[in-house]
């Protein structure tokens, strides 16, 4: 039944039972389009299965492929429906880890079998599935959520590997044989990567679609220049499922190199990629001068645990992802 029909009659649709307790002809259009959501970046086998003759792990800038991050987000406390809906199928009431390559990820090398995660213990967890929603516009397929059970407040999980054969986006690169250290479940979000954002991925003007995870908001009419931050895990505005908004963008201070050398601290004209569910954000500028680092302040965004952040500062990154070119 459409969404008009719905409101008209108050019917109580199947296909919305149980996805969010909603009111009101618009809570109900949004209601309805994520009952026809389609999970399409989620991975479930246990076994790595991609075969490939690609073994670099430094691409043509010099770049390794590394993890950046691993961050034991959640124990035991993925929302049930949520996550079973719109991330991975057996993943809710489980484990959540967001894990972040160097470089966009090709999700058709990518799956569960791929990664090792270990306890402080040395015990090995176990990955039910991961998806690469919901951080998946346009030069942001680089989070991979994680869904298991990867250890416990006590045990926590220190170290995840690449196992298997995982091709970055353009099919340059391998990430077998990278791993990191993971951050523990009581700290807070940081940022862990800043990069130019090219002008081909701006999509200036755009808003964020009505879903509360995939395709945020874009920067605005007259941007000069773009610049992607990722933290850790998803964040959002202290107690509550906020997404940042102005207040956040004040914050935000990036400092800026001008041809000459000078340096200066500016802050964003405007914040994008919000009303998404993901963990990146925009920080649209009105100058071309160099963006060479980016600072957030202590205690104004938090991750799903309510975990505060600390002060967090993140060099830019001026090396942008190489897509491979269509046939």
């Amino acid at each position: 039944m459409a969404p008009n029909r719905a409101c008209l009659y108050g019917v109580r649709a199947g296909a919305l039972a149980g996805a969010v307790l909603l009111s009101g002809c618009q809570s109900l259009s949004l209601a309805w389009s994520i009952a026809q959501y389609e999970r399409t970046l989620d991975r479930y086998a246990q076994t790595d299965t991609t075969s490939t003759e690609v073994t670099r792990r430094t691409d043509a800038d010099g770049r390794e492929a590394t993890l950046i991050s691993a961050f034991f987000g959640l124990d035991s406390s993925l929302p049930a429906w949520s996550t079973d809906r719109v991330a991975c199928k057996g993943g809710g009431g489980a484990d959540g880890m967001p894990v972040i390559f160097s470089h966009e990820v090709d999700i058709t090398t990518l799956e569960p079998g791929d990664f090792r995660v270990t306890t402080a213990s040395g015990a090995v967890g176990s990955i039910t599935c991961l998806t690469l929603a919901p951080a998946d516009d346009p030069g942001e397929l680089r989070t991979a959520l994680l869904a298991g059970e990867f250890g416990s407040a006590k045990d926590q999980p220190v170290k995840v590997e690449i196992k298997g054969n995982v091709l970055s986006l353009d099919g340059s690169v391998n990430f077998k044989g990278a791993s990191v250290a993971v951050t523990s479940l009581e700290a807070g979000p940081t940022m862990v990567w800043a990069e130019i954002v090219p002008e081909a991925q701006w999509e200036l003007g755009k808003p964020a679609t009505k879903l509360p995870w995939g395709g945020g908001s874009r920067c605005p009419l007259g941007t000069r220049q773009v610049v992607r931050v990722t933290w850790g895990g998803g964040v959002t505005k202290p107690g509550g499922r906020d997404s940042a908004d102005d207040k956040e963008r004040q914050l935000y201070k990036v400092t800026i190199v001008g041809p000459r050398g000078a340096r200066n601290v500016i802050t964003p004209f405007a914040l994008a990629d919000l009303d998404d569910g993901d963990n990146n954000h925009l920080l649209c500028l009105e100058t071309t001068d160099s963006a060479a680092s980016v600072f957030f302040p202590a205690g104004n965004l938090a991750d799903p645990r309510e975990d505060l952040n600390p002060d967090t500062n993140i060099a830019v990154s001026q090396k942008t992802n190489r897509r491979r070119a269509s046939p």
